[in-house]
């Protein structure tokens, strides 16, 4: 079989991946984002669809007042005795929580919350019937590592006292554990280095769930650090057994846009892990994971139906791939007030705002790619204004809209870099419908408006000012749609007939 890296592009990071039989289903991180958590499928592990998401309501994932990069962190998820389970943390508030369910495409319960601080929470069923919870510990700790303890699945009632388990081999922020069983051997596998060009994987063993733990002698099992590699960052591993036997690791990484910055965020990898004589893991034969990999391992080709470029606004909902930013306000959202058409109300915040500004969004998947819209919305005010953006945070995203300037309907681009935000490109706008779009190279976003078949670029911003290394955080770039009043309500909807993205198979 052929994997063909990385198996999900884009904002999909600190992936984990359970088995069903021969179903596979991973979830991600999901940060500020709402709905949270994605919870993708796949029967040959290179093609995915996305089925759903783990926390689809507002009294699962409180996000009012989350800033960018906080709220859902590092999610595991596990199959026991016919339930799903997913465990994760709220950063914003809450700690550690897992839900689960019978259906991986949801609905899933309510939180079910955990004494044991600490993030990155890992849960193990061990065969002899306990439950192990793991994560790191962080400012709570005596000792930065991994922590543990055993809980009730059926309550989250915490069974044991919390131990101290493993800190690591010296790296930085040891973290992302995960406990699992291979014949004698409990092995703990961890992350370290940080989340950014240092990061590694690093893993020990012991046959007892509370050690003492034995550090593998070819620690680091997983890193690009230091190397000319195509990917960087890799880290954050789980590992899993396949329905033939075989054993795998899915871990985050990134690709730079332009040598030094990434924006696309952490993205999800794939590569077999083989085992020594003597029980320890190696990773894709302990070398550089590359785009295309062979490995001759049995599997039959699973490819998923995949949808048209352009997404029209059927109700009754929007698919799960579209994202708000924090809890939205349902009333701001319309797939029915014209039908064809999704129907959105601006308020008052706007996109640099720490709240739920009107805005739906994809992740943008590929450095190459191409956004479309098409939007009929006439401003009322010199506030109002709708369109699409970029956006990276809320205090780094670029837009192309449609607004009042001097009293006349205008399309302009705007820029918001930190602490910097200027409007570089105003044009008289026409009445009626307009369609823009954003053209995506590797290092430039080209802003512009689609007049009958010619296409007007109005300006172009860099994607550095985007990326991780400026923006900070953890999250990737996202695409959207968006409408506000600029401090008041807008009066005016804005309406989208469509959404279009044209994006290469890989990169």
């Amino acid at each position: 079989m052929k994997i063909p890296n990385p198996i999900l592009p884009g904002f999909f990071p600190d992936p984990s991946v359970c088995r069903v039989g021969g179903d596979y289903y991973l979830v991600n991180s999901s940060f500020e984002y709402f709905p949270g958590v994605p919870i993708h499928h796949s029967r040959d592990l290179v093609h995915w669809r996305q089925i759903g998401n783990c926390l689809t309501r507002p009294s699962q994932l409180p996000l009012e007042g989350a800033a960018a990069s906080d709220g859902i962190y590092a999610p595991t998820i596990r199959y026991h005795d016919g339930r799903f389970y997913m465990i994760t943390t709220n950063v914003r508030g809450g700690g550690n929580f897992f839900v689960w369910t019978e259906d991986p495409a949801g609905p899933w319960s309510e939180p079910v919350w955990l004494a044991q601080k600490g993030i990155d929470p890992s849960l193990f069923f061990d065969p002899d019937g306990r439950v192990f919870f793991t994560s790191n510990g962080t400012n709570w700790a005596p000792v930065r590592g991994v922590y543990q303890c055993e809980i009730d699945p059926a309550t989250g009632r915490q069974l044991t006292e919390t131990q101290f388990l493993w800190p690591g081999t010296g790296g930085s922020f040891p973290e992302a554990p995960h406990l699992f069983r291979r014949g004698d051997y409990y092995y703990l596998l961890v992350a370290e280095g940080g989340t950014a060009e240092g990061h590694m994987v690093t893993v020990a063993r012991s046959r007892d769930p509370y050690g003492p733990f034995e550090s593998c002698p070819q620690n680091p099992i997983l890193t690009h650090r230091s190397l000319m590699a195509p990917f960087q960052g890799t880290g954050h591993a789980d590992f899993f057994e396949d329905a033939y036997g075989n054993w795998w690791a899915v871990f985050l990484g990134f690709r730079y846009g332009e040598y030094g910055w990434h924006h696309l965020g952490r993205e999800t990898f794939l590569a077999p892990v083989d085992w020594t004589a003597d029980g320890w893991p190696v990773v894709n034969g302990g070398a550089i994971l590359q785009p295309e990999t062979e490995v001759a391992r049995p599997f039959r080709e699973h490819r998923w139906p995949s949808g048209p470029d352009r997404e029209v606004f059927t109700p009754p909902t929007l698919g799960p791939a579209w994202l708000h930013l924090r809890n939205p306000l349902p009333e701001r959202y319309s797939l029915t007030d014209r039908p064809g058409w999704l129907r959105l109300h601006g308020g008052a915040e706007t996109l640099d705002d720490l709240a739920s500004p009107t805005f739906v969004g994809q992740r943008q998947r590929h450095h190459q790619c191409r956004f479309a819209t098409c939007l009929d919305f006439e401003p009322a005010t010199a506030g109002d204004e709708a369109g699409l953006t970029v956006l990276a945070s809320n205090q780094h995203h670029y837009e192309i809209a449609v607004a009042r300037r001097d009293g006349k309907r205008c399309v302009v681009v705007k820029r918001r870099i930190g602490t910097l935000a200027a409007e570089v490109a105003c044009a008289e706008a026409e009445s009626g419908p307009l369609e823009f779009f954003v053209e995506c190279t590797p290092t430039e976003y080209r802003f512009g408006v689609l007049r009958g078949e010619t296409a007007h670029v109005l300006a172009v911003g860099e994607t550095r000012y985007l990326s991780t290394q400026v923006a900070g955080g953890y999250t990737g770039v996202i695409v959207g749609l968006y409408t506000t009043g600029g401090g008041a309500p807008s009066t005016n909807p804005a309406e989208f007939a469509w959404f279009e993205i044209k994006q290469p198979a890989s990169g």
